[in-house]
C-alpha cells in the first residue's frame, strides 16, 4: 500500500470528495485508511454505567485507499506514487508529478 500514517491525502471519490486530511492510521490488510475529519458515521452506543452515556456518537470510519490520493509536499498537488531504489539500496516513494522523494 502506497499511503502511510501521517501522509496528507485528498479524497477523490465519495461524499467527502475534495476534502483533505491527515492519515491517522493505515490498515494494509483491509486496504483502508483512517483520515482525520473524513467519512463521519453515526454510531449508536449503549450506556456503560457512569462511564459512558447512551446516545448517538459521530466518529470517523476507515475509507478505501483507492478513494484517496497522496498530496505531494513539494508541488502541493495530488499525485500518483511510484517507487525508486536509491544508490544506498533504500526503496523510497516518489511523486510521479515532480519526481521528488516523499520518504
Amino acid at each position: 500500500m502506497k499511503i502511510r500514517k501521517n501522509d496528507t491525502v485528498l479524497v477523490i471519490a465519495g461524499k467527502d470528495r475534495g476534502k483533505t486530511g491527515k492519515v491517522r492510521s493505515a490498515y494494509p490488510e483491509e486496504e483502508r485508511v483512517l483520515v482525520e475529519g473524513i467519512n463521519f458515521i453515526k454510531k449508536h452506543t449503549r450506556a456503560r454505567g457512569a462511564v459512558r452515556q447512551a446516545g448517538i456518537v459521530e466518529r470517523e470510519a476507515p475509507i478505501r485507499v483507492s478513494r484517496v490520493m497522496l498530496v505531494c509536499g513539494r508541488c502541493n498537488h495530488p499525485a500518483r506514487v511510484g517507487f525508486r531504489t536509491l544508490d544506498d539500496g533504500r526503496r523510497v516513494r516518489v511523486c510521479r508529478r515532480c519526481q521528488e522523494v516523499i520518504d
